[in-house]
């Protein structure tokens, strides 16, 4: 079975993935990181990069690397501000699923 993704959880897993790099980190690199737990294509991720970096949440800046330049993002005062809210409002939301999904105990 697979549920659905919406936008407002890519969001979140997308700001996580960028928030380990203290530097930020590229697209193709964050593409790999949500595919391990997400069947993702690049062309749903950078619509995703776009729309955080068009709401501050990411700022974007380019780097030379074997001779090309390469696109990092990096998660702005504003992004670690919406993750932190997306955790916590993912803590609340596993827990009631989960209590929902579990077997319960009817002894």
């Amino acid at each position: 079975m697979v549920f659905n993704t919406g936008s407002a959880l890519l969001d979140a897993i997308v700001l996580a993935v960028v928030s380990k790099e203290p530097e930020g980190t590229y697209g193709y690199k964050i593409t790999q990181e949500v595919r391990m737990i997400l069947d993702m294509s690049e062309s749903t991720l950078y619509p995703v990069l776009r729309r955080l970096m068009k709401d501050g949440k990411l700022e974007v800046y380019d780097m030379e690397y074997a001779g090309r330049n390469r696109r990092y993002y990096k998660i702005t005062p504003a992004g670690w501000v919406l993750l932190e809210m997306c955790r916590e409002e993912w803590k609340r939301y596993s827990n009631n699923i989960t209590s929902i999904l579990e077997p319960q105990d009817t002894a």
